[in-house]
């Protein structure tokens, strides 16, 4: 799988259901590229790697979108206990801490 490709549907298809492999790669593309824009490429890495973990771990393939979107927010989830806001990072008028004037 090619992260940074774009999905393209077939231009012949003459299948009813798009294919679950590309359903699929579809959505783990769109997840690990957003979280390689967000928090870098080593959490993107881990977080395919959860969500290969979250498809494992149900029986048998997902059958929808909404059934691929929730493995997408199983391992969101994990990502987000993952990392952590440094409170110095945040610009002055998110940070809680005491601004000094």
């Amino acid at each position: 799988m090619n992260p940074l490709a774009r999905y393209q549907p077939p231009k012949n298809s003459n299948r009813p259901c798009p294919d679950l492999a590309t359903i699929s790669e579809r959505e783990l593309s769109a997840f690990f590229n957003a979280v390689t824009q967000s928090f870098g490429s080593e959490q993107a890495e881990l977080s395919a790697e959860d969500w290969l973990h979250e498809l494992i771990e149900i029986e048998g393939l997902p059958a929808s979108t909404r059934e691929w979107r929730s493995i997408t927010a199983k391992a969101s989830t994990q990502l987000a206990s993952r990392v952590r806001v440094n409170a110095s990072s945040l610009p002055s008028c998110l940070s809680t801490e005491p601004q000094i004037a």
